[in-house]
């Protein structure tokens, strides 16, 4: 892994970043041989790098060194590792020191982020074209964020002008996280949290919509709480009594196992009203040789 081969690309993304978070280098997408275990975000002040393989200590030393250069003049303070080997997502300072209350910044919105050896940080950098659709699209409605997480949808919902915003996900830590968000972007109102298992929550959803926006983004495979395969079609099913007429629906699946195809199959099948809009582009840094290998975001429209 020699860090010359990717340094105009990095180059070229920090001089353009400015304020805003993004991926520097999205070796997942398979566009440079040898790399593609390899990924590498900006959160200003600093650099993470991320490890999908058992990469030698040292060689992750000197590309952490090559960063920290390469950075100073964007105001780069320092760069970690995070080793996603151990299922545990552990990270490691290399270069300087991270920031007490690490944040991602994303069009004038701040989220607060997890470095404490989690896999995900609590925002995904690949999301942020939904995020902008949402935005555009946010102003007046009532908006359902299934899957919240840590709700950077439901603020950039709130960001927008929404009316309101009902965001649900059984791990109630992240919906604390959410409100943490909510909070340091100054939206206290309209906005509810439901700690609950969406499986047993569909009553309760339907008594607080119809809905004019619906966000569904779940995750991929997680035991006990969702596995696409065999619980998306229960979710889709679902989402026609939860719908006001004309209301917009975005459907995201995050799986390299996954294709566009299977989404569509599973709408077609059961929820066959639904009007396929179009599939949103991911971010320009997350390029993938192969685009169903990432992550499909797909626009409905109800009828």
């Amino acid at each position: 892994m020699n860090p010359e081969e990717i340094e105009s690309l990095v180059r070229a993304e920090l001089a353009s970043a400015g304020p805003d978070s993004r991926r520097l280098f999205h070796g997942r997408g398979r566009t440079l041989l040898g790399w593609e275990q390899v990924t590498i975000d900006y959160f200003r002040p600093f650099i993470l790098i991320t490890l999908f393989d058992d990469t030698p200590a040292a060689e992750a030393t000197d590309l952490a060194q090559a960063l920290s250069e390469w950075g100073a003049a964007a105001g780069v303070t320092a760069v970690a590792v995070q080793s996603r080997t151990d299922g545990r997502g552990r990270i490691d300072v290399m270069v300087g020191d991270l920031p007490r209350k690490p944040i991602a910044h994303e069009a004038g919105l701040d989220f607060g982020l997890q470095l404490d050896h989690r896999q995900n940080l609590g925002f995904f950098l690949d999301m942020a074209c939904a995020r902008r659709w949402l935005q555009e699209r946010a102003e007046g409605k009532r908006v359902l964020n299934l899957f919240a997480y840590t709700c950077a949808f439901s603020v950039v919902a709130c960001a927008g002008g929404a009316h309101s915003v009902v965001n649900l996900d059984m791990a109630s830590a992240a919906l604390r996280l959410g409100q943490q968000n909510h909070q340091r972007n100054g939206f206290n109102t309209g906005v509810s949290y439901l700690g609950h298992n969406l499986f047993r929550s569909w009553s309760k959803l339907r008594r607080a919509g119809p809905f004019d926006v619906l966000v569904v983004d779940p995750p991929t495979r997680q035991p006990g709480s969702f596995v696409a395969e065999s619980d998306y079609q229960k979710v889709i099913s679902k989402l026609p009594g939860l719908c006001a007429p004309g209301a917009d629906l975005l459907l995201c699946l995050n799986s390299p196992h996954l294709e566009t195809a299977f989404l569509q199959e599973l709408v077609a099948e059961y929820a066959p009203g639904f009007e396929f809009q179009q599939r949103l582009a991911n971010p320009d840094a997350f390029i993938d040789v192969n685009p169903e290998l990432g992550l499909k975001v797909l626009w409905y429209r109800s009828p």
